[in-house]
């Protein structure tokens, strides 16, 4: 998909294992600031398909944005980052959409975010969802993955400490 802002071109494609270091170097910004969690090399190659990045016209990556599968209907999207000077520009947006089809395509109908960037993802249809669980089945079943992302949505108490300031969001597909 390509898409024209007022001040460039870019594209949003399926991430490639040559993205990994250029993710990176979009995430680490907001990791510094502890806006993002921070993920290890080893873990960016190993996730790498979930991702779909943004590259502007002249090849470099502006942003990136991953969806996993936590459930079978359930999914999350996981490290949304733009560099800070597209933003505003609509990339953060068109990397949302392109991760809400790939969940479509997967068959999910909930996608959940943890997030500092509240007003940008009820624009986009995620709403706070506060103290919602899962069916206590489900949860028996969530509850023993070694996940984080797994861990953070069901709100355990081991990932308070990265979860804090953060508000836990929801959005029917």
């Amino acid at each position: 998909m390509t898409t024209s802002s007022g001040s460039g071109t870019f594209a949003v494609r399926r991430a490639r294992t040559s993205d990994v270091p250029k993710i990176l170097a979009v995430v680490e910004p907001l990791v510094s600031r502890r806006i993002l969690l921070g993920k290890e090399r080893v873990d960016l190659y190993g996730d790498v398909q979930e991702f779909r990045v943004a590259e502007s016209s002249d090849g470099t990556l502006i942003g990136a944005g991953a969806l996993h599968v936590m459930w079978e209907d359930l999914g999350e999207v996981r490290t949304l980052a733009v560099d800070e000077r597209w933003l505003g520009r609509g990339v953060g947006h068109a990397l949302l959409e392109a991760l809400e089809e790939d969940a479509r395509e997967l068959g999910l109908k909930r996608l959940f975010c943890l997030t500092f960037e509240v007003e940008f993802f009820g624009r986009h249809g995620f709403e706070d969802m506060g103290s919602e669980t899962v069916d206590p089945e489900v949860y028996a079943e969530l509850v023993r993955s070694h996940d984080e992302g797994v861990a953070e949505f069901l709100d355990l108490a081991r990932v308070k400490q990265n979860t804090l300031g953060n508000t836990r969001m929801l959005k029917l597909l």
